[in-house]
Parts: C-alpha cells; sequence; structure tokens
C-alpha cells in the first residue's frame, strides 16, 4: 500500500467521450468522488446507483456545482435485496444498449452479524452476493459493448487490505456459521471474495477487464457502524492520529478514489485484467488466498448455485 506510481486525476483520465457509467454507491465518499471525476471527461451518461433517493439527488446536485452538466442519473439500488438489484437491471437495460463501465463501489463496513434479505450474512450479502448478481444481469449489456470496434469494457471491484483478516480456509460459505466468526472475519472474507470473484470473471470473460483494488485506508461513512465499539473507536483515533506520519495509510477521499479511478480510465495495457492492485497502480498479489485459484472458482459455483435458487 506504499509506493505504487502517480496518477493526477485532474489530468490523466482521457476523453470519455460516448462512455456508459455505472457506479454503485455514488451517493457519498468514494463514489461520490469517482462519478465527480468521472463526470468531468465528457461521459455520455453516468448512473448513480444509490438506495436513497434524497442522498443521491444531494451528491448530484453537489457534483455539479464543478461540472454543472454532468450527465448523472439515479438509479435507485439496494444491493441487500435482490429484488431490488433486479429492478435496477431492469431499469438500466431498458435505457441504455451499452456499459462501458461499471465500478462496484458500494459496501458495508463491521456491521454485527445480521443476514440480508435473502438470507446472506450483511457484509458478504451486500458486498459480494449483491454485486455479482447486478454484474451477471448487466453482463449482456457489458459483452456487447465489448464487441464494438475499439471498445474497452472494464469492470473494478472495490476490495480492501482487509482481505487479510478473513478467516482460515479463506471463505466461510455456511451462512449461519459466520455468526461464531467476529465482524472483521467476516468483513475479511467479504473484501477477499471481492478480489477472487474480480479473478474469475477476468479468466471467464477475457473480452472484459475485470481488475479489484485497495483504495487506501479513508475515514468515510464506512466507520460508521464501529463508532459503538471503545476499541473500535480507539483505532481509528489511532489511524487519525497517525495519518500524517504514514503517508498512503490515512488518505483523503479524493486521494482514496485514485486507485479506482486509474484502473478505470488508464491505458488499456496498464491494467492487468484479473489483477489486485493497491494505490496507486501497484500490482499485488495480496494474501495466499487471493491468488487460490481453486477457491475462486469454488466462490463462483457458489454464487451461481445460490442464484439460481433465487430464480437468477
Amino acid at each position: 500500500m506504499f509506493g505504487g506510481k502517480s496518477f493526477d486525476t485532474s489530468k490523466d483520465i482521457p476523453d470519455l467521450s460516448g462512455k456508459v457509467i455505472l457506479v454503485t454507491g455514488g451517493n457519498a465518499g468514494l463514489g461520490q468522488e469517482t462519478i465527480l471525476r468521472l463526470a468531468s471527461r465528457n461521459p455520455s451518461k453516468i448512473y448513480l446507483a444509490a438506495r436513497t433517493a434524497s442522498k443521491a439527488q444531494a451528491a448530484i446536485k453537489e457534483i455539479k456545482k464543478t461540472v454543472p452538466n454532468a450527465p448523472i442519473e439515479h438509479l435507485p439500488l439496494d444491493l441487500a435485496s435482490f429484488a431490488s438489484i433486479r429492478s435496477a437491471a431492469e431499469t438500466f437495460t431498458s435505457e441504455s444498449s451499452r456499459l462501458d463501465l461499471l465500478v462496484n463501489n458500494a459496501g458495508v463496513m463491521g456491521t454485527p452479524y445480521g443476514l440480508t434479505k435473502d438470507g446472506y450474512e450483511d457484509q458478504f450479502g451486500t458486498n459480494v452476493m449483491g454485486h455479482a448478481l447486478l454484474t451477471r444481469l448487466l453482463l449482456p449489456t457489458l459483452l456487447k459493448t465489448a464487441e464494438e470496434p475499439n471498445s474497452d469494457v472494464r469492470v473494478v471491484n472495490l476490495a480492501s487490505i482487509g482481505h487479510h483478516m478473513a478467516p482460515s480456509g479463506g471463505v466461510i460459505f455456511d451462512q449461519a456459521a459466520l455468526e461464531n466468526y467476529s465482524t472483521w472475519r467476516r468483513y475479511g472474507q467479504a473484501k477477499l471474495s471481492n478480489i477472487l470473484f474480480a479473478r474469475e470473471l477476468a479468466r471467464r470473460y477475457p473480452t472484459i477487464k475485470s481488475v479489484a483494488v485497495h483504495p487506501g485506508i479513508i475515514m468515510t461513512n464506512l466507520y460508521t457502524p464501529m463508532q459503538s465499539n471503545i476499541l473500535s473507536t480507539f483505532a481509528v483515533w489511532l489511524t487519525r492520529t497517525m495519518a500524517p506520519l504514514l503517508p498512503g495509510v490515512m488518505t483523503s477521499t479524493e486521494e482514496g478514489a485514485t486507485n479506482s479511478l486509474w484502473a478505470a480510465t488508464a491505458p488499456a495495457d496498464k491494467v492487468k485484467s484479473g489483477q489486485y492492485y493497491t494505490p496507486i497502480a501497484h500490482a499485488s498479489s495480496g494474501s495466499r488466498y487471493a491468488h487460490d485459484d481453486g477457491l475462486a472458482k469454488k466462490l463462483w459455483e457458489y454464487i451461481d448455485t445460490e442464484l439460481q435458487k433465487h430464480g437468477f
């Protein structure tokens, strides 16, 4: 997470004319910053996918203070609900015949044990199953776009260095058994799964560039669930205190979005599909589980089976 390369988001993002972009969790933090930077480069359309309409509209209003003509539209999406994801995908595909860039940015972190509406541990269900279903439903559009001349279709998946906290074995597929693990083990396996999903997506669909990125450690609204925990609050305070001494550990939201923006827009020959990147543009092997092709395949097959159970 130290070192890396330079990428100036005010200068190095190329013109995006004609591109259609979808960013999940675009109503705040890294997602909003990502949309702001992309909007300034003339894309055809950006879909800001978020659960709460009022927050989405507030974010759009804020972005338009800087980019008045930003072509942004709110796409209602709750990643903890398969029904909401289906509706969002149907809305998108009814409005757009192409998708050049999908940024799976949204997520939850450090939440108490609980299950999504569809029966998955909250962090795994939202961060992994939700994005997996959304990506699958948008896959036909991504693949169609990839067939066009001079296309450059990418899926950027927000992971985390926190994937090192995954439990022994990497991924616990028994959702009920996850209640026996700490919130950070559960978070670790969710972020590990994001890396593995990106890796397997790249292997199965070579016309789409799929990568996973760690944004750095940024104080965003993801930290909110931790405030009730004294030790976690102390850890947040300590990280803030140490930030000036450890550049790149606690960065601003603007800096935190840079790695995603690099992965989304850097020259195609600089970004390797299936790779996990730490800031900025640093190819990392991650944990020993993060490059386990067998585990990536097992995760993909688990997701396939589960989605079939729900009629997808």
